[in-house]
């Protein structure tokens, strides 16, 4: 059973750094598993400074939808690094299309879609023999959002940030550049 690791924070806290960083540090072959899409010119810039600063050597999966399949479909042995849930979640609410006016019923099938992959994503990273990290935004410590999009988004992240957690064998917070390992 491979290790599993969520890298969680805020935006440009650290995270992907430390979790680059810690992918590298495990001596395996790396998979970048890429869930931006490049849709505008600043996408785009952010995809090619991650991009950038990726070793030549690591292998690049774009996947913005199906996590679970792209950790299944990667060498058993390498280290997979996801990048990242919260992108995921808001490719999910993207093409589900809903606006707020959309019934809740709607909204609350979207944020079990969501968790569900992340259960999804958690069993195949745990099948696999080599080490997964899953990065991550943690968006629960901020006032209750105005729109129903964003409160959903928040609950489905949540969510899906609690299920990897669940399975993971440790859970990362990176706040100001400083790491913190949570405990259990």
């Amino acid at each position: 059973m491979g290790r599993l690791t969520l890298v969680t924070g805020g935006a440009r806290s650290g995270k992907s750094r430390y979790a680059e960083e810690l992918a590298a540090a495990t001596g395996a072959p790396v998979v970048y598993v890429a869930t931006m899409e490049a849709t505008d010119e600043e996408t785009a810039g952010r995809v090619a400074a991650h991009r950038a600063r990726r070793p030549a050597r690591w292998a690049t999966v774009e996947e913005p939808l199906d996590l679970a399949g792209a950790v299944a479909g990667a060498d058993v042995e390498a280290t997979v690094l996801v990048e990242c849930l919260a992108t995921w979640c808001g490719n999910l609410f993207w093409r589900a299309g809903l606006g707020d006016d959309a019934p809740p019923g709607a909204w609350e099938r979207l944020v079990e879609e969501a968790a569900a992959g992340a259960r999804r994503l958690a069993a195949a990273a745990r099948a696999r023999a080599g080490a997964t990290v899953v990065v991550t935004n943690e968006v629960g410590w901020g006032i209750v959002p105005v729109g129903r999009l964003t409160r959903y988004y928040r609950d489905a992240l949540g969510l899906a940030n609690q299920a990897i957690g669940r399975e993971a064998d440790a859970v990362v917070l990176v706040v100001a550049g400083r790491v913190l390992v949570l405990g259990s």
